[in-house]
């Protein structure tokens, strides 16, 4: 049988890749990961139609456990051949034969394929689409050239190349810097709702011109140095929301609801570079913060300041006043105070629920509730230095904490408070979920002692804020010393 020249090379890579699999033959796996080696070939081009990303794919490929059967490759080949005739009406496949005739005749790799949000019909309908009709006998043969729509349709190919390529450089930071579950999820499936957009209409390869395209020979100094790997996440947010921005635009002249599909996109884009770029820095500032004191006067055993510089020296590193029963004018008096006491100790102080006292007193933060101020009008408050905490009780609201841009959260009650009274408690099962959804600071709460923190620790948390028992301690010194302990032995396992 004759082959295009680009299909026997995938068949000497696919017996190179046979052999990297431990596979005596070449099969539908070993086929489609060499047909995948080819970025811009025709398997990436029809997994991208179908709604799958082409590493995603390889992805699937290398984790299938299938046996290569010894007559996959003829049956593949001849089922090749018969879809070139049905297709082009050519006897010699390419490189689009082969890979239909692998996901046609591999039930496996097409159900996981389909899991991963790959819809088949989409080729089909694109192949269908593709195939020209007879023209009419009497009928003029018309080439004028439509450069417009040329032009078009490679701006949008290369922005969505773009695009694809930055999310992946994003998605990678969040999995493996951040090592943050919830972001990376979001990640991916922004990426894939992009393939989803993206696979609504046939894809414009070939009208690609990378030897020709100037603008791959133009480089400039910024390009070739990155400081940081925050700094390689932030200028891969901003090259994808700017493709994004381009695909929009030009997009509008093919199809409007296609642009405003894409326009959803962007503007998530810029609720996960919040949640990205700015809880990393949270994540930097509070990196060494793990026990946290919330103090109302009325709940000391003893004067205020001695408590809190009693615990600042026992090793408590965050501050929250939390008044809930005083003036305006008190609260203010009492938070100008405990602001100049936390200065000289050097530990920060965080206003619970006013954002205004906050801003007025310099507080390092705010902490919020969930039936105060929302982050964002908060941040209006406080600028964007502060820290703004929210108390969560569950996924959801901690999910939405960390889109909405807070620098860390409070999970809990874990158990009944002395301090405040709770309608349902989140428990220790709230605290595993929690730990293991995001990496963004995440303080346990709630009647956590010397005597239970264990139990938090070994629930995943590492940092903890608490009230009575350090507040109400006769020797708050000791008590924090022996929360402190604990804590740092969790931090050397």
């Amino acid at each position: 049988m004759d082959y295009t020249p680009a299909l026997q090379r995938a068949l000497d890579a696919a017996a190179a890749w046979a052999r990297r699999l431990g596979d005596d033959f070449i099969d539908a796996r070993s086929l489609l990961l060499a047909l995948l080696d080819e970025d811009e070939g025709h398997a990436a081009r029809l997994c991208r139609i179908g709604g799958l990303l082409p590493e995603d794919a390889r992805q699937i490929l290398l984790q299938l456990a299938i046996p290569a059967q010894a007559d996959a490759l003829s049956r593949l080949l001849a089922e090749a051949r018969a879809l070139a005739r049905r297709l082009s009406g050519e006897s010699s496949p390419g490189t689009e034969h082969a890979t239909l005739a692998a996901l046609r005749l591999t039930p496996d790799i097409q159900r996981k394929f389909t899991e991963a949000g790959f819809a088949a019909e989409r080729i089909w309908a694109s192949l269908e689409a593709a195939q020209e009709s007879p023209l009419p006998l009497g009928e003029s043969l018309q080439l004028d050239p439509a450069p417009d729509e040329v032009d078009t349709a490679r701006i949008l190919d290369v922005n969505a190349n773009r695009a694809a390529e930055a999310l992946r450089v994003i998605d990678d930071f969040c999995r493996f810097v951040l090592r943050d579950s919830f972001l990376t999820s979001q990640t991916k499936q922004l990426r894939h709702d992009l393939a989803d957009v993206w696979g609504e209409f046939p894809q414009p390869v070939a009208v690609r011109d990378t030897l020709g395209d100037v603008g791959t020979q133009i480089r400039t100094e910024g390009e070739l140095q990155r400081d940081s790997l925050a700094e390689v996440a932030r200028i891969n947010l901003k090259r994808l929301q700017e493709a994004l921005r381009s695909i929009e635009e030009f997009g509008k002249t093919i199809n409007p609801r296609f642009s405003q599909k894409i326009e959803q996109l962007r503007y998530r884009s810029y609720t996960l570079e919040k949640a990205i770029v700015h809880g990393f820095r949270a994540r930097q500032r509070l990196a060494t913060a793990r026990l946290y004191l919330l103090v109302t006067a009325s709940a000391c055993q003893a004067e205020i300041d001695f408590v809190i510089r009693e615990a600042v020296a026992g090793g408590v590193q965050v501050i929250q006043l939390r008044e809930k029963n005083l003036t305006d004018r008190e609260l203010l008096e009492r938070a100008r105070k405990v602001r100049q006491l936390t200065e000289e100790l050097g530990v920060l102080f965080i206003i619970n629920d006013r954002a205004d006292v906050a801003r007025l007193v310099r507080a390092d933060g705010v902490h919020l509730g969930q039936d105060d101020l929302p982050v964002a009008e908060a941040r209006r408050i406080v600028g964007p230095e502060a820290f703004i905490g929210v108390s969560t009780h569950d996924l959801t609201q901690l999910r939405a904490a960390i889109l909405e841009g807070a620098d860390y959260v409070g999970i809990g009650p874990v158990f009944p408070s002395r301090t405040k009274q709770f309608d349902e408690l989140a428990g220790l099962e709230f605290v595993r979920q929690a730990t293991a959804e995001s990496s963004l600071p995440m303080f346990a709460l709630g009647g956590i002692t010397v005597e239970n923190l264990p139990q938090v620790l070994d629930a995943g948390a590492d940092r903890i804020a608490v009230s009575a028992a350090i507040a109400a301690a006769e020797e708050p010194r000791q008590v924090a010393e022996a929360f402190r302990r604990l804590l740092d032995a969790m931090g050397r396992r």
